[in-house]
Parts: structure tokens; sequence; C-alpha cells
């Protein structure tokens, strides 16, 4: 029986003593844990403490080195994400698991019918997923081409592609990553109602108020191990955080800016980019000393800026001028040359290469550097030694800089990638998407460099659609909405709620000039 008296829900889950090892590393020790019909259990954990992997073995993609798992009280055969999905086990991915040269209504019916099969039924299945799209908030067009959709599209149909599916255990690894905060809440209000009618569900998340939110229990992990699990409505946030950390978190002070010089202007500059999103006229400068945060809805035209300061999006009208200078081209190397440090929204496209080491991928933007580079050849020496001061300052769970950069986390990878862009020393940080699935102890690590960063004197731009980090980190704030800029406003002058107006575009008038 529950502590109210009401009869105890059957347990549709359960895994015991798990246990998972990559040659040296136990990513997995002995973890047990349980599901019931109709609840949420979230878990949580630092970068590395074997989330994934845990999740990965449930779903079938690893083999369990010990260990067993029991689905509605019949052994799951292991190793096999189709006797997963027969057992009525859905998975949303971390990452994209999509093909990216077909429409979204073939990604999502793929595998649900036999591959002879002449009919794939498209049009039953574009009126379910448009069914499911108005439901959970998730807007998506089932004709569209995956590799035309921006990052958080590709998210919504890695949600839906589960939710076609009709899984009785959904196991939701970062869901909310790119959504905004009304499309999170449109999520969690449809979660409530398929928890209710006895849905199961385990819940990925970094950020805690969402775990509060909707989960009833949390279980966390630390080391690969089961550090604690706590009834939801009996834990403060505070208790969850340094539970996953194992100690009490740092605080990040962020006094007032002190702007300098514009390092970097865009002067009535239009784009087109991947997807459709464009740039329409967008004047904007960024000043050292100074972080300017961009808020707006994935697919506005955020990336295709973040494109376009990185040099691999051309200008189709408009001047870029660095350091008070004009360029007459500009490229990813010329962005490199005058001092740009980049760190890119999607850290497995553009930001790393899976199939080179950790030195190999650190040293990747500076190799033609005196600092790597004697008389032409790659000074292997100094490039391992840069990749060990990262792994060590930036807290990177890997082997050693030989490792191949694809056996990481995501949450490994970004540091990585932070650590390569702030020790070049750069005078302009674009940052796009920073702390995008990472733990509150590395986002709190993320946050503290990148202020050092700004009390440098180097210029920020920070691109998040998590509004609570740019409050928090922007000494100005300004939203994109269809390719325009709104007006720019301090830290503190506007609410969520005033900022979620101008995402939807409700009173952006655009083409501002963004002067100190």
């Amino acid at each position: 029986m529950e502590p109210n008296g009401t009869p105890e829900a059957e347990t549709v889950l359960r895994l015991d003593g798990i246990t998972k090892r990559f040659g040296a590393l136990i990513a997995n020790d002995a973890i047990t844990l349980s599901l019931r019909r109709g609840e949420v259990v979230a878990l949580l954990g630092e970068n590395g403490a074997g989330k994934t992997t845990l999740m990965n073995i449930l779903f079938g993609h690893y083999t369990a080195d010990e260990g067993r798992i029991e689905a509605f009280g019949a052994p799951l055969s292991p190793g096999d994400p189709n006797a997963a999905l027969a057992a009525g086990i859905g998975m949303v991915h971390q990452h994209f698991t999509l093909a990216d040269q077909m429409s979204v209504v073939e990604n999502i019916v793929l595998g649900t019918r036999p591959l002879w099969s002449l009919n794939l039924g498209k049009a039953a299945a574009r009126d379910k997923i448009r069914a499911l799209s108005a439901d959970y908030g998730l807007e998506v067009d089932p004709d569209r081409q995956i590799s035309d959709l921006s990052v958080g599209e590709r998210q919504r149909v890695e949600i839906l592609k589960a939710l076609y599916r009709e899984a009785r255990i959904l196991i939701l690894d970062e869901p909310t990553a790119v959504l905004t905060p009304m499309e999170t809440e449109a999520l969690f209000a449809t979660l409530k109602k398929l928890v209710a009618a006895g849905l199961s569900v385990i819940f990925i998340s970094h950020k805690l108020g969402e775990v509060q939110s909707v989960a009833d229990r949390v279980v966390v992990l630390r080391g690969g191990k089961l550090a604690g699990e706590r009834v939801t409505s009996e834990a403060t946030r505070r208790e969850l955080a340094e539970l996953m950390v194992g100690g009490q978190l740092p605080v990040n002070e962020i006094g007032p800016p002190s702007p300098g010089e514009v390092l970097f202007e865009l002067r009535q500059v239009s784009a087109r980019g991947v997807g459709g999103s464009a740039l329409n006229r967008v004047s904007m400068k960024l000043r050292g000393g100074e972080i300017t945060g961009l808020a707006g809805i994935s697919g506005n035209g955020q990336a295709a800026l973040a494109a376009l300061m990185a040099g691999t999006l051309e200008a189709r009208e408009g001047e870029i001028v660095v350091h008070g200078t004009a360029a007459r081209s500009w490229s990813p190397r010329a962005a490199l040359d005058n001092g740009l440090g980049r760190i890119p929204e999607d850290r497995h496209a553009t930001g790393m290469i899976g199939d080179m080491s950790v030195a190999e991928n650190v040293i990747s933007e500076a190799y033609r550097s005196s600092r790597f580079s004697r008389f032409g050849f790659l000074d292997w020496k100094a490039a391992g030694e840069f990749a060990e001061g990262i792994i060590k300052a930036y807290d990177v769970k890997c082997p050693s800089p030989d490792a191949r950069v694809r056996l990481l986390s995501g949450g490994n990878m970004q540091k990585l990638i932070l650590g390569r862009a702030l020790d070049g020393d750069p005078d302009i940080i674009l940052a796009s998407q920073p702390t995008r699935g990472l733990d509150v102890g590395a986002v709190a690590y993320v946050h503290a460099r990148l202020i050092e960063a700004r009390d440098r004197g180097v210029a920020v731009l920070l691109i998040s659609e998590d509004l609570d980090e740019i409050q928090t980190l922007s000494d100005r704030i300004v939203v994109m909405h269809r390719g325009q800029l709104s007006a720019p406003s301090k830290r503190g002058e506007l609410s969520v709620m005033e900022l979620g107006e101008l995402m939807a575009g409700h009173g952006l008038d655009g083409d501002h000039d963004h002067a100190a």
C-alpha cells in the first residue's frame, strides 16, 4: 500500500544489478531501480555518471556485463532494440537518430512496416502525426525533409517518433533541451494526461525545475553508482543538486559590465540559412567586456546568425566589421584568424569529429599555428599536453588524449569544445547553446568561464533557448523572430513572460542597431 492508503501500482520495469564496463571504465556499477505503472521517475547525474549508458542497456543498444531486466514481469532479451519495442518501451534519444535524406513522416513510420510493404500508409501517418503535434505543441511539417530542419525541429521529430509507436514505457533523454518554455509546458501537460492513463516514464534531465514539476521519484547516479533516491515532493532543488555532484555547488557572481570597443559588428546584413531560416537586414554590435544574450524560438534565424559569424554562411547583402575594419571576405579561416572562439550548437555535426582523437579535435582549429606546428610538421607532444590540460581543467571524463571522441558522453564533448574555444585566447566568443545537455555542476563551470572571459575584455554572444541562462548571464538581451532582432534590453528589464512575447513576435519592430 502507498502511504495515503491507496493500492501500490504494478511494477512495470525492474533493473537488477546492472553493470557495464568499457575497458577499465565502469560506466554502470550494480545499479538497481524500478518503475511503476503511471509513474514518472527522473534520472539525475553529472555528465558521465552513467545515465545514458543505463538507458541504452534498457533499450537494447548495449548489453550489460552483469544484471537482468524485467518488463511487465517478463525477462527482457539483452542487446535487442526490437525486443524493447515489442515490450512497449520507447526511447527519445539525446542525440538524433534520424535519416537526413528522408521526410519527417518517412522517419516516423520507418520500422513500423515490413521492408517489402508497397504501402507505407503515409496518409494515415500524416493525420496521426498532425494530431500528436497539436497535442504536444511540437509543430513540424510531416513532409519536410529532415536535412532542412533546425536542431529544435529535429528534436520534435524524435519525440513524435516515440509517441507514434504508443509505448507503455517512455524513456525521455533530455527531451526539452531545445524546446521553448511554452512547448515544454505543453509537453508536460500531455505527459501528465498519458501518465494518468497508465503510461510510465523515465525522465532524464539536467533541469532540476523540470524534474520537480514532472517526476514522482528521483534516482541519482554519481560515478556510475546509485548515489541516492528521493521522493520528489520531499526533496529540495539544492539537495538534489548536491547529491548529484557529491558536495556543495559553486555560486557564480556576475558584476556590472565594463563595455569596451566594438569588436564585431553586423551592418544591415541579410542571409539565407539551412531549412529556410534567414536574416533580414540585421544590425548588431558586440563590445568587449560584455555578454550579449540572444533568445528566440528554434528556427527563427539564430542558427543562421551563428553560421554567418563563424564564416560558414555567406551574407547576401550588408557588411561584416571586425575590430573596426570591414571584412572583404569572411570564411571560417578568416573568423579564426580574427580571434573568434566558436562553441557550435551541434557538437556532433559541427563541433567534433567522432573518429578523431581528443588531441586531434582540440587542436583542429589551430593546428597550423606555431603552437602546434614546427617546420610544417605537427608537434604531437604539444598537442597532447594541450589536450591533457583541457581534460584536467574542464574535468573531462575520458581515458586519455588518444581516445576517440565518439566514445565520450555528449557533456564531455561539450567540455572539450569549451576548452578549445576559451583556451585559444579569443577576442570574440560565439557561444551557441553552450550548456545544452550539461549537468548543474558543469553548467556552473561553463558560466564561470564565460564570465571570466567577459571580465578579460572578450566580446561574448550567448545564443540560448534557456531563458534562465539568458537572464542570468547577459548584460544585454536581444530576441530574434523570423530573422529580425528586437531592441536590446539590459539585464532584469524584461520578465520571462515579456521575453516570451517577443519570441512569439509580439512587440518586435526589427532592424535595430545594438549600440551600447
